[in-house]
């Protein structure tokens, strides 16, 4: 059950369980947090610790004890309608974070909606509740029609391991690749990487032999030890990294995708990019046979990190984001 807070304690963040990686860096944000697990639609029912351990200062909690404590948290943050209205009783501050572009939604559903009416009752239901919006991206904020605050994921090069690229492989992570397959260039992906040594690690059924990491450690340990990273997305639907990629680049990976215009990668600096195949397969062989090459891209790839996607700077930006929830609640 949820405990009442003692006087001096802050009152803590209550985070809907939607993306593990995502909430695990709220840890930055020095707040304790009530995560709520549980919920329908998951692979899993709890807080998978495959991908990140449950933050620190963090309890996990069902839907149910919150809704029947009385507890006040300093926000809420959702991920999506469902999760706003399974607090529409709460007077709490409310955030809704958007992960991912309007096309890039109907499409992984298969629906067909009028895009333009999903937007306009979302504006109108967060105005309802007096709620706040904050994008992931530029694109997907202008794809959903909330673009007046982007706050990037962050990621700390000082939190991995030093990069050796030991091993002559490729990697990618991704859950459900196969049933993503037109948002992640699925196609391209094959016609360039089939055949070649390259570790695919995510929750993805569908693709024999495919598993998830271990945990965070030994997913790190993936990054350090392989040559290169991959990421291909359309770009109509999703942006040009996500956060395996950065986790990738602050690691010291170079990474090799489509030419994306949200692409974080410097072609021939920090890595490669290409729309054609047989251009990105010849790119992947190059750094299979030099390690040292690979190296040197990844150097690049972490100072990018440093400078675009510090975690101190998500700190900032979305303690901003918050108190924007609170003013706009009342707070």
């Amino acid at each position: 059950m949820i405990a009442s807070k003692t006087d001096n304690a802050p009152n803590p963040l209550l985070v809907f369980n939607c993306h593990e990686s995502w909430v695990y860096q709220l840890n930055a944000l020095g707040y304790p947090m009530d995560i709520i697990v549980g919920l329908p639609g998951r692979y899993t029912a709890g807080w998978d610790e495959k991908i990140r351990p449950v933050p620190a200062k963090s309890r996990l909690v069902s839907l149910g004890e919150v809704r029947s404590s009385k507890k006040s948290y300093h926000c809420i943050i959702a991920h999506n309608v469902t999760d706003l209205m399974d607090v529409k009783d709460r007077k709490d501050p409310k955030l809704l974070v958007i992960h991912s572009t309007m096309e890039g939604r109907l499409t992984a559903e298969k629906t067909h909606v009028d895009p333009g009416e999903m937007k306009r009752m979302l504006n109108r239901y967060i105005a309802l509740i007096r709620g706040h919006v904050v994008s992931v991206s530029r694109l997907k904020g202008d794809s959903m029609g909330f673009s007046e605050d982007i706050v990037p994921f962050g990621a700390d090069p000082d939190e991995y391991p030093k990069y050796s690229g030991e091993k002559a492989c490729g990697l990618r992570i991704s859950n459900f690749f196969k049933e993503r397959g037109e948002i992640l260039m699925r196609d391209l992906h094959r016609s360039a990487f089939d055949g070649l040594p390259v570790r695919m690690v995510g929750h993805n059924p569908g693709l024999p032999g495919v598993t998830p990491s271990e945990n965070w450690a030994h997913l790190k340990s993936l990054f350090q030890t392989h040559r290169f990273y991959i990421h291909t997305a359309d770009p109509k639907l999703e942006d040009g990294y996500n956060m395996a990629t950065t986790e990738a680049m602050a690691a010291g990976m170079p990474v090799l995708g489509n030419r994306h215009p949200t692409s974080p990668i410097t072609h021939g600096v920090s890595g490669f990019l290409s729309d054609d195949p047989e251009k990105l397969r010849g790119y992947a062989k190059m750094l299979l046979a030099d390690r040292e090459l690979a190296v040197e891209m990844g150097r690049a790839a972490r100072r990018v990190i440093r400078e675009r996607f510090s975690l101190v700077r998500f700190r900032e930006r979305f303690l901003e984001s918050i108190q924007t929830a609170r003013t706009r609640c009342g707070i």
